[in-house]
């Protein structure tokens, strides 16, 4: 997969162990050619069932992840954009996101 900069994969691959994440994946300005020096990066996670995460564990992920990547993140739930009622950004959104991390 061609980003516009490196990301850490290993680092990734266990941050998702971790928080079980089942399914860690890109998109937004990263895959375009419009990403800039001041971007953030867009990543969409799908996590385990059993995963129960409150707010504040979901910040601690996206701190951890702007720590590990550079550069600040959002970091969006797969099944809230799964669930939106906003179909053209739901549409959007998961058509082009690429995955970097899927449990084996």
């Amino acid at each position: 997969m061609k980003t516009a900069i490196p990301l850490p994969i290993a680092q990734l691959k266990f941050f998702c162990d971790r928080w079980q994440i089942t399914e860690l994946s890109l998109f937004g300005s990263i895959l375009r050619d419009d990403f800039h020096p001041d971007s953030d990066i867009d990543l969409l996670a799908a996590f385990a069932p059993e995963a129960e995460w409150g707010l504040l564990d979901h910040v601690q992920m996206q701190q951890e992840l702007e720590a590990l990547c550079g550069r600040k993140v959002d970091l969006i739930s797969k099944r809230a954009i799964e669930l939106s009622a906003n179909w053209i950004r739901r549409q959007e959104i998961l058509s082009t996101a690429q995955v970097l991390y899927a449990q084996k």
